[in-house]
């Protein structure tokens, strides 16, 4: 993994979405997160196709604080499964990276 990392799920509402967001920095496990939305995904569950309107959150962290805020997302999601994917920061301005950095460091 790389030093920094984008983290992706999806809710049912814009409310669950926001909730999900400020909890996540509160918490200090992601420096940032924006919401997307409303989006359409379809996708397969207990045997059947569906279709509904979600909301997406992309979150920002380093790669250390990543199981952190994985474990958040579980914990705060209302989903069952939920999606969390982590997509790796290859480049970034050095100063952004910085203060994702400072923002993501767990209080001494």
């Amino acid at each position: 993994m790389t030093d920094y990392v984008t983290v992706l799920t999806t809710t049912g509402t814009a409310e669950a979405a926001e909730a999900l967001a400020d909890s996540a920095v509160r918490a200090r496990v992601a420096a940032c997160a924006q919401i997307v939305g409303p989006i359409t995904s379809v996708y397969r569950w207990e045997d059947e196709v569906q279709r509904e309107q979600e909301w997406q959150v992309v979150f920002k962290t380093t790669a250390a604080r990543y199981p952190a805020l994985e474990a958040h997302i579980k914990a705060e999601h209302t989903y069952d499964v939920p999606e969390v994917i982590a997509t790796p920061i290859t480049a970034g301005s050095p100063a952004y990276l910085a203060w994702l950095a400072a923002e993501t460091a767990v209080p001494q």
